[in-house]
């Protein structure tokens, strides 16, 4: 179903004016370094750096930051968690229960809207939400909650193409943001909640077809499949939830897996439930796989590894190397060779009572008397681990990586549970364990070595993520509102303001007519920072 609430003919063609008549072709996507005053994929650039090129706004004048302008979408107050795209002074973003907008980034002026029904009732873990859309040429590209990856024409919002990826009844659905790859549209599923096979997706960016599939987890006669008692593979889970990082050089695409299911119970799925937990490098062209790494082999405490893996380019003991670095959710910090997959180095991050360490190969040191039973343990990270899904940074300036992080701990329980079509598939439960030490913070991590340069605490434990830039900053987000610049290199608070709702999104930056603009999405809106 489509709805353009901006049907001024005159509001249309200024769209059509300031769209660019060449689009955003492969190249453009490939140097997005080049083009700060843009935002064009998820993460900003392929490398999945969250940093912004621009430093109109600095150390010494981001206290004159002040709200430009407001956009606010009608709809139920809840977890609006897109980072938008900027292209040629156009904005695309995503917002609750499949809906698109296109508006002026100059003023906030709405375009265009689409919006795609949803099914009345489907099984969806964590909210009808979209963390953002991806463009290439003339086209904005949505993954859909009800498992549809769609195609629309970034002058008008017009429907182009539709594919259905998988059944909505069984729990597929996409909540991340595409990846646009060459002539490729990449998504990964969600719902392993429910039990589904989890798998990574690659759409032919002009016509809507499928160009591949890669499975994160391998069927019978594949590389991997012994890691899977029985059939439990059927209904493993390992979904592929947050958008990855491509690395041009190389040709290859790193994606993030999530848990094996059931979650918490995992006496009837034996082996290390490949390729669950992992990091998987797949050439583009064709999806195979190149090599893999697995964080934490047959999870029992809901570590998905779906957290963004950052590419840098550093020397590792006096020699150039290119690196694979990511904090993950099981509470540890690790570097890899992303050529192949090399384990490096690995450091604790919090509170970490699942294991015990992580040997010389990179597997964890399994605490055996901390795994959850029926009558319970407590068990740190949470359920919701020592980082999540919200976006990290690094800076090429401070040469620093950082993250947001969670000190929590659950009480986990595991019992058995059998797959159901359409419901949920945790083999257990959980809360927060009381009397535990609780906090969220932003840490800069040094990605050679994982030690900690500096740490500012928050209010709570925080699902916002970060933004650094070439002024020296770094951008925060709080759940409490709070909108946070920090001095990048000292963690020095320097600017704050109350948005006045939660924030559950990570902020990004652009700029329009030679003014940088910093973003933050808010409740139901986007609010637009610069110095005045």
């Amino acid at each position: 179903m489509l709805r353009c609430l901006s049907t001024s003919f005159i509001l249309l063609l200024t769209l059509a004016e300031l769209v660019s008549s060449d689009g955003l072709s492969p190249e453009r996507l490939r140097e997005a370094r080049r083009e700060p005053q843009n935002w064009l994929t998820y993460s900003g650039q392929y490398s999945g750096w969250r940093h912004t090129e621009l430093k109109q706004i600095r150390t010494d004048n981001v206290r004159r930051l002040a709200a430009q302008w407001i956009f606010q979408f009608k709809g139920i107050a809840h977890k609006f968690e897109a980072t938008p795209l900027v292209v040629d002074g156009i904005m695309y973003f995503p917002a609750l229960d499949n809906r698109v907008f296109a508006i002026d980034a100059r003023t906030g002026r709405q375009f265009w809207e689409y919006r795609r029904s949803l099914p009345e009732k489907m099984p969806v873990c964590c909210g009808t939400v979209s963390r953002g859309v991806a463009a290439l040429g003339d086209r904005i590209f949505l993954a859909t909650v009800d498992g549809h990856v769609v195609a629309l024409d970034s002058k008008t919002g017009n429907l182009l193409w539709d594919a259905e990826a998988g059944d909505v009844k069984d729990g597929h659905s996409f909540t991340l943001a595409p990846l646009v790859v060459n002539d490729k549209v990449v998504v990964g599923v969600s719902g392993g909640e429910f039990g589904l096979r989890g798998y990574i997706d690659a759409y032919q960016a002009d016509t809507g077809k499928r160009a591949w599939r890669f499975y994160t987890i391998p069927g019978p006669g594949e590389a991997g499949h012994e890691t899977w008692e029985g059939d439990s593979w059927k209904h493993g889970g390992a979904p592929a939830w947050l958008t990855g990082t491509y690395d041009p050089d190389s040709n290859l695409i790193y994606w993030g897996t999530g848990n094996p299911a059931p979650d918490f119970y995992g006496d009837e799925r034996e082996g290390d439930n490949l390729y669950s937990n992992s990091v998987v490098a797949l050439e583009p062209d064709n999806g195979k796989l190149k090599w893999h790494f697995q964080f934490t082999p047959h999870d029992v405490n809901d570590y998905d590894a779906t957290q963004i893996p950052v590419l840098l380019d550093l020397d590792w003991k006096g020699k150039p190397r290119k690196l694979l670095a990511t904090a993950n959710r099981n509470g540890f910090f690790y570097l890899l060779d992303r050529t192949n997959g090399e384990f490096l180095l690995a450091k604790q991050l919090l509170n970490t009572t699942w294991a015990n360490g992580i040997d010389r190969n990179g597997r964890p040191i399994i605490n055996t008397d901390n795994i959850p039973d029926e009558k319970g343990k407590v068990v740190c990270p949470g359920l919701y681990g020592a980082t999540n899904w919200m976006s990290p940074s690094y800076s090429p300036v401070t040469r620093l990586f950082y993250v947001v992080l969670r000190q929590e701990c659950f009480i986990h329980v595991s019992k058995p549970q059998h797959y159901e079509p359409g419901k949920s598939l945790w083999g257990g439960s959980n809360q927060e364990a009381p009397g535990m030490p609780r906090y969220g913070a932003v840490r800069a991590l040094d990605p050679l070595t994982g030690e900690s340069k500096w740490e500012f605490k928050l209010h709570s434990t925080s699902w916002g993520g970060t933004l650094s830039t070439a002024g020296g900053l770094l951008f925060v987000a709080s759940e409490e509102g709070y909108l946070i610049a920090l001095d990048a290199l000292t963690g020095e608070e320097l600017w704050h303001f109350r948005t006045g709702g939660g924030i559950y999104a990570s902020p990004m930056s652009f700029a329009v007519d030679g003014r940088q603009y910093i973003v933050i999405p808010c409740q139901n809106a986007l609010i637009a920072f610069a110095i005045t």
